[in-house]
């Protein structure tokens, strides 16, 4: 009896160890491998909850099409279907919303006058509002221009060479180009209006801008500012020393989105670190709001305990994508980091990284959304990871976006339950001061906006609040000081008349003596 109860009471003890180890293994699981971090007022760096978890990965695999090879680009079409630029493949892949299933392998197409038409690494995709597709066919060196979808979703296997070709955008011509111009497009995106704009190898004039597909011009032009000290030197430098110089010639651009306005958002290269992200009003002219710290340009501060390695250096933003309410995130090549802001260029939140694990990037090359959910393309990989939001994510998101529609009350109660999940989030302190002061709270107002040290919009509450505290007491003080004078010249009279009088008595006095 008593082995008995050893035995029986040994498996418990071995159960309960597995239990616990199964605890345990399920809880390393669950454990992100990668930090959630914002910078505060100061630029410290601020660990926060995750905004956004993988989800799942997308492969040419799992949708049954053949592995993605080197893929560089992915759109997400108004009607919800997803494309990839499968360049080393030669193929585009379009997916159902979901990206369960392949509805289209497009790798071929007949031209007008019936030869068949192939691409050559084709590194962009964009869809048109009427949902015609282009598509930036590199070593072709051409845009082409197919017609919208015939294919209903529901097929079972992918419909191949189901598009009209449209024409073609190739070999431009133009007084501004120079002579022997090779035409190497990258990327491609659509507005409203069909105006085509391309990045285009080695072009650092400006993104070009085609209509109808005539060359127009080019569109952004981000020009290298010398400072004082490098025109000094140069000015004393040799001939062959100022040729081993670096040409101060305007940047690059590297990814490109419209949003629902028809401005253009486009990445760019930044060697400084503070903008690497334009938006352009249809004059070309940059209108982008950089927030409290003035930057737009990712990692503010570069620290190798960020990541094994060395990686010091600004973030090398590759892409762009435009979500809803004026939030749009850039994608980090270099540490493999998603930065969000909201439309008056504050940092929302940074997650993502560099590795090997689900949730991490080889080789990050686009970036997209569909409904809430953020999808980075690894080349390296050949897959899309997607991410799906955290209650962190979403409450923040939210709360941006009543405040973007102008609905501060309901955004104040989203703000108190960000501070429920991160009580020191400035962001979330400054939406509530931002809710208060709109409202004409302004004492509340400055209590939150001090917490958020947003000191402009604490700058207006302040001036505001000592507004209404004149209002309300000067008139009184005023009024008090005006008696008070009064009182005193009264009094003072009197003391005077009374003088007067000893002074007439005494004088009186002396006068019967």
């Amino acid at each position: 009896m008593r082995i008995g109860k050893k035995i029986t009471a040994l498996l418990s003890l071995a159960a309960a160890f597995i239990v616990a180890a199964q605890t345990v293994v399920a809880s390393a699981d669950t454990t992100l491998p990668y930090d959630s971090y914002n910078y505060d007022y100061r630029e410290n760096i601020v660990y926060t909850p995750a905004p956004y978890t993988p989800d799942r990965s997308v492969s040419g695999l799992t949708i049954k099409v053949g592995g993605f090879n080197n893929p560089q680009d992915i759109y997400t079409a108004a009607d919800g279907r997803v494309y990839i630029a499968d360049t080393n493949n030669n193929r585009i892949v379009v997916m159902n919303r979901e990206m369960t299933k392949a509805i289209e392998v497009i790798d071929s197409f007949v031209t007008d006058d019936g030869s068949s038409g192939t691409f050559n690494k084709p590194y962009g995709v964009a869809v048109s509002n009427s949902n015609e597709l282009y598509i930036a066919d590199s070593q072709n060196r051409r845009i082409v221009h197919l017609s919208a979808p015939t294919t209903d979703e529901n097929v079972n296997a992918p419909v191949e060479n189901n598009r009209l070709y449209l024409g073609k955008i190739s070999d431009p011509k133009s007084e501004i180009l120079e002579d022997g111009f090779d035409f190497v497009p990258y990327k491609v995106s659509v507005d409203y209006a069909d105006r085509v704009y391309v990045i285009a190898a080695n072009m650092f004039q400006g993104i070009m801008v085609f209509e109808e597909g005539n060359f127009t011009g080019f569109f952004g032009t981000i020009n290298v500012q010398i400072t004082a000290w490098q025109k000094f030197w140069r000015k004393f430098s040799t001939k062959e020393q100022r040729s081993k110089q670096q040409l101060f010639i305007p940047t690059e651009f590297t990814g490109i989105d419209v949003d629902d306005d028809g401005f253009i958002y486009a990445s760019n290269i930044d060697t400084e670190g503070i903008q690497a992200v334009r938006r352009l009003n249809p004059k070309g002219e940059d209108v982008i709001r950089k927030g409290e710290n003035g930057n737009v340009g990712g990692d503010v501060v570069y620290r190798e305990s960020f990541e094994k390695g060395d990686y010091n250096g600004p973030s090398q933003i590759i892409d762009v994508v435009v979500r809803d309410k004026g939030i749009y995130s850039l994608l980090d090549k270099k540490r493999g980091r998603i930065f969000t802001y909201d439309s008056e260029g504050n940092l929302l939140y940074i997650f993502g990284g560099l590795g090997t694990q689900v949730g991490t990037f080889s080789v990050p090359t686009a970036i997209e959304c569909i409904d809430d959910n953020i999808m980075v393309l690894d080349s390296y990989r050949g897959e899309v990871i997607v991410f799906k939001e955290t209650e962190y994510g979403n409450l923040i998101n939210s709360a941006v976006g009543l405040r973007y529609d102008g609905d501060e009350t309901q955004a104040v109660e989203l703000w108190r339950k960000v501070l429920t999940l991160d009580e020191n989030n400035e962001l979330a302190n400054s939406g509530i001061g931002k809710a208060y002061l709109s409202d004409g709270n302004n004492e509340e107002a400055m209590k939150y906006l001090k917490l958020g040290m947003n000191r402009r919009y604490y700058s207006i509450a302040f001036k505001r609040h000592r507004a209404t505290v004149l209002k309300k007491y000067l008139a009184p003080a005023l009024t008090i000081i005006i008696v008070l004078f009064v009182a005193l010249y009264a009094f003072s009279i009197f003391v005077r008349e009374r003088r007067e009088a000893e002074e007439r008595r005494r004088e009186a006095a002396k006068s019967h003596v």
